[in-house]
């Protein structure tokens, strides 16, 4: 069978449309940052003892620390539910015409980021968002096939047979608002308080910016193309000054299906064009499509562009209508960082997880005003859109992605207009020459420095020579370059950028990678210490460097940096998804990015078997550190289980977050 982008090549060429594709594809509280405050000095030591790599099927801490689970998978948010526990997964019995009702009063699975909103003056209690990415589905159900590739070949089938498992998956989704507090025996959830509320799949949102109401964004259910049920794939987030959430819309082509079969009969050349560089398959990963026709390109084929946006919400009021903020650019979002600029111009940093895809940063055009929330309201409405190109100098700059019919991005070129550029950004970028990345998972700034870290969880399709390809629906060199400069890059890597001026709104930059990820222990890889040493081409596999740090047995290894995020100190802290288990059970780990010890890395937490940790949110007080344990289990399924956390007893594992604080009380 063609694969889509095949069928996309020769849908596009037999009715003349080569030229313009290829145009396109080939030049084609923790408080926001305010940098204008960034002058004091960052610590440069870590107060706590590392931890070696595991395999335990445990959550384990320094001997300093102590964990709490706060939520699971299931446990009610209303006093008035039981929830569904670690027990009742061993069959499919709870799977009836109501769960998916139930579980939208219920902690949703796989939670990722977490953004704590600390009540006025009072850094031990306020409102968590969290957000709940994908479900695993063979964590999920009892009675699936044991390997992923019966699983999916199975899958009609066994919607078809489970119809109500898609409205629960979708509530399983999107984004939990709780009320939490450290009270006198640790911290507990208020069930249900005033705010506490669930956003899914299925709940009503407004359409913002640029793109609303544009012609591609109309669908037989709103031919407005300004509402919109939902969202899903939240994987990275941030907060606003202003107080709001912003939720980061990730893999959505993993949810749509029955692009293939589309794209071979469709007379939408303008649509099929769009696709090009967010393509989805034939089938999706879920299989929503065989029950809500949203999902079946054939029926909605414009439904999938109203997802991969930064989503706003108001954590205060439970009645407020989400927002998709398109201004902000539509691809695989990861982070939604805000800092205040010195003007008062707010500045969005977001990565798109992709490989071989780009860094961005949005400046809003107004100020925020911080005596009046209501001027704030929509501010990510209405800016200018970067795209970043990292130079081999060592220096940077932030590229318009602005729809100019004198510019690059025109008419000619395939952007009619600002929508267009937002809703193709990723071609839009193309056209730019903004230099493709190894997948960023992370973009967080200091908040004492104002120095932004860019965590690039990994690329192993890096090649060692320059070899230009088709990849994700252009033309692009697949080899390492200076801002990528590993072969084979399993192990990740982050990137220091300072702005100029140590102003966000600026358009130059300079940048150095701060950590190249990798195993220390392994005396057949190159240990470096010295800048000049990391040269494209040079590198191997399994070289590494540690911020300049020079003793290679006292640093800790790390695969595939995913969330990062500081404390209030200006240590960064970092959480890992290593699919590969490179070095062991994935952890959070802390590092100084100044003084002496810059780079010396050390393990703090090491996860289950199987699990993703996510988030690394701490409280203004930075007594207490919120982590995510995404998918504990993986690679088992409900009937044989890998991991039994955090419910122990020989029962099936559930996603979880976790509470890290000191056995002291001190700040970590």
């Amino acid at each position: 069978m063609k694969a889509f982008s095949a069928v996309l090549e020769e849908r596009l060429s037999r009715r003349g449309f080569v030229a313009m594709s290829a145009a396109a594809g080939v030049a084609a509280s923790l408080p926001a940052v305010s940098l204008a405050d960034a002058r004091r000095r960052p610590a440069t030591t870590v107060n706590l003892q590392g931890i070696a790599p595991s395999r335990d099927d445990a959550l384990l801490v320094s001997p300093e620390l102590r964990s709490r689970t706060l939520l699971t998978w299931g446990d009610p948010l209303w006093p008035d539910d039981r929830g569904l526990s670690a027990q009742d997964i061993r069959t499919l019995d709870w799977l009836d015409d109501r769960a998916g009702a139930r579980q939208e009063r219920r902690f949703g699975t796989n939670n990722d980021a977490i953004v704590f909103f600390p009540d006025r003056g009072d850094a031990t209690h306020g409102l968590l968002c969290v957000n709940h990415e994908y479900v695993t589905a063979e964590l999920n159900f009892a009675g699936l096939a044991p390997t992923a590739k019966e699983r999916a070949a199975g899958r009609a089938k066994w919607i078809a047979a489970h119809p109500q498992a898609v409205p629960w998956m979708q509530a399983a989704h999107g984004v939990s608002v709780v009320r939490i507090g450290r009270e006198r025996d640790g911290w507990q959830v208020l069930r249900g308080a005033p705010q506490t509320r669930r956003i899914t799949a299925t709940t009503p949102m407004e359409i913002s910016g640029p793109a609303r109401g544009h012609s591609l964004l109309r669908t037989n259910a709103d031919p407005t193309g300004t509402r919109v049920l939902g969202t899903f794939a939240n994987c990275s987030a941030g907060r606003t000054p202003w107080g709001t959430y912003l939720t980061s819309e990730e893999n959505v082509d993993d949810y749509f299906g029955k692009t293939r079969s589309w794209a071979g009969v469709t007379e939408d050349f303008e649509l099929l064009g769009v696709f090009n560089r967010f393509p989805t398959g034939e089938d999706s990963l879920y299989g929503w499509e065989h029950v809500d026709r949203r999902f079946d390109v054939r029926a909605e084929p414009r439904e999938q562009l109203r997802f991969g946006w930064i989503v706003e919400i108001d954590p205060q009021d439970p009645t407020s209508t989400p927002r998709k903020r398109t201004a902000l650019g539509r691809f695989s979002h990861e982070s939604a960082t805000t800092i205040v600029a010195p003007d008062g111009r707010v500045v969005v940093y977001m990565g798109d997880d992709d490989k071989y895809e780009y860094a961005y940063k949005f400046v809003t055009r107004d100020r925020f005003d911080a005596k009046n929330p209501a001027a704030n309201r929509d501010l990510l409405d209405h800016g200018t859109l970067y795209v970043a190109r990292f130079d081999a100098t060592g220096k940077g700059e932030w590229l318009p992605l602005v729809h100019d019919e004198r510019g690059p991005l025109n008419s000619k070129a395939g952007f009619k207009d600002q929508a267009e550029v937002v809703i193709k950004c990723r071609a839009a970028a193309d056209l730019l020459g903004a230099t493709p990345m190894d997948r960023i998972e992370d973009f967080e700034p200091n908040p004492v420095t104002g120095r932004v870290y860019m965590a690039c969880t990994k690329n192993p399709d890096r090649e060692r020579q320059s070899r230009r390809d088709y990849y994700m629906g252009r033309e692009i060199d697949l080899g390492v370059d200076a801002a990528n400069p590993r072969i084979g890059n399993d192990y990740g890597h982050i990137i220091e950028l300072i702005e100029r001026a140590d102003d966000a709104t600026s358009l130059k930059f300079r940048w150095n990678i701060f950590l190249l990820a990798g195993d220390p222990r392994n005396p057949e890889s190159r240990f470096l210490t010295r800048y000049a040493d990391i040269v494209p081409g040079k590198l191997e596999h399994g070289d590494t460097y540690y911020g300049g740090y020079g003793d290679r047995s006292a640093v800790s290894p790390l695969a595939c940096p995913d969330n990062v995020g500081f404390d209030p100190s200006g240590r960064l802290w970092i959480v890992s998804d290593s699919d590969l288990k490179l070095t062991g059970n994935d952890g959070c780990y802390v590092v100084p990015t100044h003084g002496a010890e810059r780079g010396r890395l050390k393990q703090i937490v090491s996860a289950p078997i199987g699990a993703e940790v996510t988030g690394c949110e701490f409280t203004p007080d930075g007594r207490a550190l919120f982590l995510g344990l995404q998918h504990p289990g993986e690679g088992g399924t409900v009937d044989n289980p890998i991991s039994h956390w955090p419910d122990g007893n020989g029962l099936p594992a559930r996603a979880a977050l976790v509470v890290i604080e000191r056995q002291d009380g001190q700040p970590l």
